[in-house]
């Protein structure tokens, strides 16, 4: 079997300088330099210039792969076999997630069963306003739960 993604410099050589060829090159390429982790929460808008916008489900997202922009450059301009994005521009767009599950969704989250660890049980019960509590524990939940689905990936 064949690897699409090893055809790209080829393609590119044969479609000259049209630039909906170069978008979707750069989104193929952007599939496999994110990996399938990264891929159900960062999806390619749109190629500006030689910078590759991406949507991003939230501004957790945004942070965590602001740092990891260089080497996805890196591996998307390798798998082109040319310099062909400089730069990547993260965008908080909620409305290009709807059709998709996000890591947070009921059916990623911790089963019931599985207590959270006690060390952030006890930093809740630290936190009078009962409101705010419930907000950590459920963000603590999330994060582990991101954390158990990036692992699988």
């Amino acid at each position: 079997m064949i690897d699409a993604a090893l055809l790209l410099p080829k393609i590119l050589d044969a479609a000259g300088d049209k630039p909906e060829m170069t978008d979707a090159a750069v989104r193929i390429a952007w599939s496999r330099a994110a990996g399938a982790g990264l891929r159900r929460h960062a999806i390619p808008f749109r190629v500006h210039g030689k910078t590759l916008i991406v949507s991003v489900a939230d501004a957790i997202w945004q942070k965590q792969l602001l740092p990891m922009g260089p080497e996805l450059i890196f591996r998307i301009n390798k798998l082109l076999r040319r310099q062909l994005i400089d730069s990547l521009e993260f965008r908080v767009d909620p409305a290009a997630f709807s059709g998709q599950k996000s890591a947070t969704s009921t059916n990623n989250r911790r089963p019931k069963d599985q207590p959270l660890p006690e060390s952030l049980i006890s930093a809740a019960v630290e936190i009078a306003d009962a409101e705010l509590r419930q907000r950590f524990l459920r963000a603590a939940e999330n994060c582990i739960a991101r954390r158990e689905v990036l692992n699988q990936s």
